[in-house]
């Protein structure tokens, strides 16, 4: 099977990166409008937290959340894909953030979306370097 394709979720792509931070700090953050506005986009009133809750971004796009866990993971249906954020301590104040989204359409949306996490990432580091 190539790299990326899974018999459960289809073409999937995740990106992580450790970074110098509490977890709590990390979490509070991508998780605050800011944050949430550099990885999903603004939302409507704000990401909802329960699970079967609707959500629509200032731009139109829509979906539903499927797993809210406070300090640990935000799962959401973005499209026809679902989008996972995570975060866990890494040692003594570091944390790593990672971003995962499965059931893409092709390799090529993989790669798509593997450069559009990165940039995501990078725009996360540095509003959390401030």
């Amino acid at each position: 099977m190539p790299t990326g394709l899974t018999r459960d979720a289809g073409w999937e792509i995740g990106v992580s990166k450790t970074l110098p931070l509490p977890a709590g700090a990390v979490w509070d953050f991508i998780t605050s409008p800011e944050g949430i506005a550099l990885w999903l986009g603004r939302v409507k009133g704000g990401l909802p937290q329960e699970k079967g809750a609707a959500y629509e971004t200032v731009d139109g796009l829509t979906g539903e959340v499927r797993g809210y866990r406070p300090g640990d993971r935000v799962r959401l249906t973005c499209g026809g894909t679902t989008v996972q954020v995570t975060v866990s301590a890494s040692g003594p104040g570091k944390a790593v953030l990672r971003f995962h989204q499965e059931h893409l359409a092709s390799a090529d949306e993989r790669e798509q979306r593997r450069t559009h996490w990165q940039g995501v990432m990078t725009r996360v580091v540095e509003a959390l370097r401030g």
